[in-house]
C-alpha cells in the first residue's frame, strides 16, 4: 500500500499548483508516481523534475540506450513502477524484447548491439563495483562519447532516487499494469 498519498490536484498551495502545473504542461503530460510523491515538498520537486526532465528528453544519449539504463536502474532497485513505465518506452526506442526480459528475468542479454553490451557492462561494473574499469571506461566513451558519459552518471543517478522514492513511498505500478519484476532481491 502506497505510503503517502498523492495530494489531490484541487488542494495544491500556490507552489505545488506552480510545479504542478510545469510538470503536467510538459513532455510528460501529467504528474504521477514519484513526481506526485515529491509535490508534498515543492522545491525538491521542481529540481528533481528538471533534472528527471534533462535526462530523459535533452540527453546526449540515444532513446534507445538511455531506456536501457533506466530499465537496468529499475531492475536493479525492483521499481516496478519505473519498470511499468519504462518499458513501452524501452520498445519504441528499439531495445529488443528479448534483452528487455531477460534483463526482468536477472539473466545476462545477448546484445545485437555493442553500445547496448557496454552501456549494460557500465551499469552493471558501476552498482556491483561501485567503480568502472580503465578499459570499459574508454570503450565506452569511444562508443558515446565523453558527453554521453557524463549523461549516462546523471541518468544513474536521477533513476536512482526515482527508484529510492517509489522503494521507501511503495508507489504501484501505474494502474492496469501487471507487475512483472520478482518480489526479492536476487
Amino acid at each position: 500500500m502506497q505510503r503517502i498519498s498523492p495530494i489531490d490536484p484541487d488542494r495544491l498551495d500556490p507552489e505545488q499548483r506552480a510545479v504542478y502545473d510545469s510538470i503536467a504542461s510538459g513532455p510528460r503530460k501529467g504528474v504521477r508516481g514519484p513526481l506526485a510523491v515529491w509535490l508534498h515538498r515543492p522545491q525538491l520537486a521542481d529540481r528533481a523534475q528538471a533534472l528527471g526532465r534533462y535526462c530523459r528528453y535533452d540527453s546526449s544519449i540515444a532513446p534507445r540506450l538511455s531506456e536501457l539504463a533506466i530499465l537496468l536502474m529499475g531492475r536493479h532497485w525492483l521499481a516496478e513502477y519505473e519498470w511499468a513505465a519504462h518499458k513501452p518506452f524501452a520498445l519504441e526506442a528499439g531495445l529488443s524484447l528479448e534483452v528487455i526480459n531477460a534483463i526482468r528475468d536477472g539473466r545476462e542479454p545477448t546484445f545485437a548491439q555493442q553500445d547496448e553490451a557496454l552501456v549494460y557492462a557500465f551499469m552493471k561494473q558501476l552498482h556491483e563495483n561501485r567503480a568502472i574499469s580503465d578499459q570499459l571506461y574508454s570503450d565506452l566513451a569511444r562508443a558515446i562519447g565523453q558527453n554521453g558519459l557524463v549523461d549516462l552518471v546523471g541518468i544513474a543517478g536521477y533513476y536512482t532516487l526515482i527508484s529510492m522514492t517509489i522503494k521507501v513511498f511503495e508507489v504501484p505500478p501505474p494502474a492496469g499494469v501487471a507487475p512483472e519484476l520478482p518480489n526479492t532481491f536476487d
